[in-house]
């Protein structure tokens, strides 16, 4: 029988098996992720493309108008929105990632009350591609940083974080 060590994420719980790692949904939030998301982010991908559109279609409708303060908003809040879709083009939503793919896991901590910590899983998907994992873990109203340190303390043990 694989040995199981598992800790709290945000919208459920990771599974560290000896030669995977699942992740699974529960709850409230986990429900309300799978409806949204599912197992893959290009739906989020578009809805922001077609928002930033939005805003850049506004800007310059401001501007035509004469207008400095509202193109110069919504031009900004669009180049943001675009820069988030570039940073996550090769991000992944998969909820199982095979051990011998994994190429590094890198801990981000959170700042309390800002944001929340999460871990960033390196490794290479089915098409040999580089895709990028992230596992948030909770945030500081749901014992965040005791099960951060649960977290850290079982992925240390298991020789994926160092």
């Amino acid at each position: 029988m694989e040995t199981e060590k598992t800790f709290k994420t945000k919208t459920g719980f990771c599974h560290i098996l000896t030669d995977r790692i699942v992740l699974t949904r529960d709850g409230v939030i986990g429900n309300v992720a799978k409806v949204t998301v599912g197992n893959n982010i290009t739906r989020i991908l578009l809805i922001y493309g077609a928002i930033s559109i939005g805003l850049f279609y506004f800007a310059f409708d401001s501007y035509k108008s004469g207008q400095t303060f509202q193109p110069f908003l919504f031009g900004l809040i669009g180049a943001y929105l675009i820069y988030g879709i570039i940073n996550s083009l090769y991000n992944s939503e998969t909820p199982i990632i095979d051990r011998k793919k994994i190429i590094e896991i890198k801990l981000k901590q959170g700042r309390s009350g800002l944001t929340r910590s999460r871990l960033e899983v390196l490794f290479e998907d089915e098409n040999g591609k580089v895709k990028k994992r992230l596992i948030m873990l909770p945030g500081s109203l749901t014992d965040g940083q005791n099960e951060t340190e649960k977290a850290i303390k079982i992925m240390t043990e298991e020789k994926l974080l160092s």
